[in-house]
């Protein structure tokens, strides 16, 4: 088995030390989780583990012999494989291809699928995950995936694995599904990075902590530490209030949805959202909560219903016009529908609001790099500078500059989904902050989000849907996870699964 230790190491681009003096040992047979918030340095480490990076100052030692990972190559050679939050997949090929990408096994010349399809069925048995090898990787879920991407290590013989936000896009069954297979591979020897922003999983699955901050290590404890203990740490300062909900005086309707119909997905919804309100939108994984949010903000199209923003009846699946009458959507993937990851901070802070500022069909550049450093400051987004791409940031640096991009241009109802997915602890309060700002300011706010108490711990009023329909709504005061749960549950179908939406 695998013992990795990185003696002193620090990372530099630029200017910028990311990774700055870091020691911590990876030991086999235990989970290491890494701790800190948004550009703290985990991932700039996870990638000198993996070969991606090298370090600038420092070494790195395996079994206390001091080595060079050069590349990836490298890196599987010494047992360590990446589980990378955005999977390393192609979607059209199926899950033995997959498995077997970049080392195809030939006999006689010719590809033997013979040996591919044992060896993929043994591989997926290992993991426990019950699916026919020949089906195309598009056909699974997130979940799934992400189980097929381990199986793929664990073929390599990976005595250490190396897992990035793993479950930021798992349901509660799914992670426990995860959380399994890790105790198996721990009782196998497999040494493992765990990195993740939900605080309640580090004592499940964690044996020691790292904790970092700036680019600095801070400490290594246990993972039974307390939550309080490991936020200060992170955040260098206590955070009292966990969901800083600040309620605002109600005023007119700025959205209203009648009778939302889409086939398979949207079932006959109508509610309203006030200014100063912020309206949750809660349910199971299928629920049709982001197929509501992308309806409104025509995104995607839908069957009969009438949207009205602030008076305005808007037409069907026209973005342009959405933004107009003062519309934003936060989408659950921010990689791929938020963002221009090629671009600039600055020109993806600018995206919403660079046409209606321009004068005489001329962009008003200067006001724009002042009103786009502005936000990014206020945010407290971490970057090298404003034209720093954006592709380069961490996720919650990157969700920031999305939430910054509707804040630039004063939208009058925000849809959020998923709006702190992968996101840590500190961020997650300052992105709060912004939804309370917006509401203060008379704006409103829907939020769909998976995660239960920032549901009830920052909604005014919450909406329940099941299956494709709302199945109840309560004032955030009357709400509870179980009365929630109930309504979520109530449109299910005769095998407990929604229908809609499924996995995809």
């Amino acid at each position: 088995m695998t013992q990795l230790s990185l003696i002193g190491v620090s990372k530099i681009f630029g200017n910028s030390t990311v990774v700055d003096n870091v020691s911590l040992t990876v030991e086999p047979g235990k989970v290491h989780v890494l701790l800190g918030e948004n550009g703290a340095g985990k991932s700039t480490i996870i990638k000198m583990m993996s070969g991606i990076y090298q370090p600038d100052k420092g070494h790195i030692e395996i079994d206390g012999k001091e080595v060079k990972i050069p590349n990836v190559d490298a890196a599987r050679k010494f047992g360590i494989a990446v589980i990378h939050q955005e999977l390393n997949m192609v979607s059209q090929l199926s899950i033995m291809e997959n498995l077997f990408l970049g080392h195809l096994p030939t006999k006689g010349g010719f590809l033997d699928r013979k040996t591919m399809r044992r060896k993929a069925e043994a591989a997926l048995k290992l993991i426990g995950l019950d699916e026919d090898v020949s089906t195309p990787m598009s056909d699974l879920g997130v979940a799934r995936q992400q189980m097929v991407e381990i199986a793929k290590a664990l073929m390599q013989d990976a005595s250490l694995l190396i897992l990035d936000e793993p479950t930021a896009a798992l349901t509660g069954k799914e992670c426990r599904q995860l959380f399994q297979i890790m105790d198996r591979l721990k009782s196998k020897g497999v040494g493992m990075v765990f990195i993740s922003h939900h605080l309640d999983e580090i004592a499940r699955v964690g044996d020691v902590v790292s904790v970092l901050r700036d680019g600095k290590y801070i400490d290594t404890l246990p993972a039974s530490s307390p939550e309080s203990e490991l936020v200060k740490l992170m955040v260098g300062r206590n955070i009292e209030d966990q969901y800083p909900r600040k309620a605002s005086v109600l005023g007119k309707t700025l959205l209203e949805v009648r009778n939302l119909k889409s086939e398979g997905r949207i079932n006959d919804v109508s509610f309203c959202v006030k200014a100063g309100e912020v309206v949750g939108l809660a349910g199971l994984v299928g629920a049709g909560r982001t197929e509501v949010l992308r309806a409104i903000f025509g995104a995607d199209s839908y069957d009969s219903g009438t949207i009205v923003v602030d008076g305005q009846t808007l037409g069907k699946q026209s973005i342009a016009s959405s933004i107009a009458a003062g519309l934003g959507l936060v989408p659950e993937d921010r990689r791929d529908q938020g963002l221009i990851l090629e671009a600039s901070v600055a020109d993806n802070l600018g995206l919403a609001t660079m046409i209606p500022t321009s004068k005489f069909g001329l962009v008003d550049r200067k006001g724009q790099k002042d009103h786009e450093e502005e936000t990014a400051q206020k945010l407290r987004i971490r970057m090298a500078g404003i034209d720093q791409s954006a592709g380069s940031l961490s996720g919650g640096n990157q969700q920031k500059i999305v939430f910054g991009k509707w804040s630039m241009a004063n939208v009058k109802v925000l849809l959020l989904d998923e709006p702190t997915r992968g996101v840590d602890v500190g961020a997650r309060v300052e992105i709060y902050e912004l939804i309370n700002s917006i509401t203060a300011n008379g704006g409103a706010v829907l939020m769909a989000s998976s995660d239960l108490p920032e549901v009830l711990g920052m909604s005014d009023r919450v909406l329940v849907m099941s299956n494709g329909s709302l199945s109840g709504e309560m004032p955030a005061s009357e709400a509870t996870q179980e009365k929630v749960m109930s309504l979520a549950v109530s449109h299910m179908d005769a095998d407990g699964s929604a229908n809609n939406e499924g996995e995809k």
